[in-house]
């Protein structure tokens, strides 16, 4: 563990007095935070208890539904918080994609009868590139689905069965709203006592003391590298770094060589509390840096790079591939001040074969990330970019397999998996962020 009380106390800025830092955050002041829009993104502060009116029409719906299977199309705030409800629940029918490799869809599709499936097709925007490749693929092969979005998406014309979710509510705060409550449904949770928890902590929340939240963000101002572990730690990575990794500063989520802040999960239904615990957490966090933790100014980036090597690329064998760089130079420059950051873009199911590059940059002394593209691309991927410039980045490619054709569109899975990893690297390499690609 690396202490970085230090580090993190230069870029605080003045601390507003505890109890009308929480007073005003319920008033719903945007001068808490940087006085922009930040009065428009908190739709999360009432969402437990709005959803709780919602609770009978969305079981209503699931008790129509017989199927075998359910299949959640999504990427980062749409599929981090319903993956970790099927992990620490256990649902084993119910799946969440949220890659672009061929070998996972492949497999995928192989272990499910796509007539006794239900596909939701989950994105705020409905423009999701990935999510919506996906749904272009399994309604061709005649999937059912049903649409989880926001008002105006053009998600929405491609089902009866669409759920709206609350438009003032940014996508890593969606744990508690339709987002996460439809598909917990359909995983067998019981959502009001879920919600009954995130209900109590919402309470709690608006203590001037014994304030669960208030404390969690105080402690993560003064963190610059935190340690996440398990399951929930997929969720809490997104929500801290896409939420304070920006204008040079950032919580570093991490597997290792950061400092450790216990998560209260000692049954799953606990996640209610913890999801409202971590969203106060972390805007009390984004006040006491001076910055909107509700933007994500960086995410763009990748997706013109990816869009951009498409257009120039197109159909083809996988575009920038190719190993570039040294690892061992890299690995040199590495001391405890920062973090090496393993990006796989690989088959899901060889995430483990990352593990001895991971223990390899341990030893440097380090903290040491690891994420998923293109999933981190939707998490972590605007504090690489926006956040503090103390990351070495290792890009980690496999072997993409044969093409896997995209309906309606001039490139397949692999192409664009390829596409985003490069795409990401370049966008990397523009803002001087030290950066090498190997093969696994």
């Amino acid at each position: 563990m690396f202490a970085r009380s230090a580090a993190s106390s230069s870029r605080r800025r003045p601390l507003i007095e505890t109890a009308q830092l929480v007073e005003r955050i319920w008033q719903r002041d945007p001068s808490v935070w940087t006085g922009k829009d930040e009065a428009q993104w908190l739709g999360w502060l009432d969402e437990p208890p709005r959803m709780r009116e919602r609770v009978h029409e969305l079981m209503g719906f699931a008790a129509g539904v017989d199927v075998d299977d359910v299949v959640l199309l999504g990427m980062g705030g749409s599929s981090l918080a319903p993956e970790v409800m099927r992990r620490l629940f256990g649902a084993e029918r119910f799946h969440v994609l949220d890659t672009t490799h061929p070998t996972a869809i492949r497999r995928l599709e192989a272990s499910i009868d796509i007539g006794r499936t239900l596909f939701f097709a989950a994105s705020k925007s409905g423009t999701t590139l990935e999510t919506r490749s996906h749904t272009d693929y399994f309604r061709e092969l005649g999937g059912r689905f049903a649409v989880i979005t926001d008002p105006g998406s053009p998600l929405a014309e491609l089902s009866k069965d669409v759920f709206y979710g609350e438009p003032t509510i940014g996508g890593r705060y969606s744990a508690l709203s339709v987002f996460g409550i439809l598909p917990a449904i359909f995983m067998g949770i019981d959502a009001d006592l879920l919600l009954d928890r995130a209900e109590e902590m919402r309470e709690a929340c608006r203590l001037e003391e014994g304030n669960p939240g208030l404390e969690l963000g105080l402690q993560l101002a003064r963190t610059t590298f935190l340690q996440v572990e398990g399951d929930f730690g997929l969720w809490v990575e997104q929500l801290l770094a896409e939420s304070t990794g920006k204008e040079g500063k950032g919580i570093v989520p991490v597997r290792s060589g950061g400092e450790t802040i216990e998560f209260r999960l000692p049954d799953p239904y606990e996640l209610g509390q913890e999801f409202f615990r971590w969203e106060f957490g972390t805007a009390v966090a984004g006040s006491l840096l001076g910055i909107n933790p509700f933007d994500q100014p960086n995410v763009q980036a990748a997706k013109d790079q990816t869009n951009e090597v498409l257009l120039s690329r197109g159909q083809g064998s996988g575009p920038g591939t190719r190993p570039e760089g040294s690892l061992d130079e890299l690995l040199s420059e590495a001391t405890p001040d920062h973090y090496v950051a393993v990006l796989g873009f690989i088959d899901p199911a060889r995430e483990a074969e990352l593990e001895p590059l991971a223990r390899r940059a341990e030893e440097t002394g380090a903290a040491v990330a690891v994420g998923l593209g293109p999933r981190y691309l939707h998490s972590t991927g605007q504090l690489h970019k926006g956040g503090p410039d103390n990351g070495l980045f290792v890009q980690v490619v496999d072997d993409l397999g044969e093409e896997l054709a995209i309906p309606g569109r001039p490139y397949g899975f692999r192409t664009l998996i390829a596409a985003q990893a490069a795409g990401d690297f370049q966008a990397l390499q523009e803002r001087g962020r030290r950066i090498v690609r190997i093969h696994l």
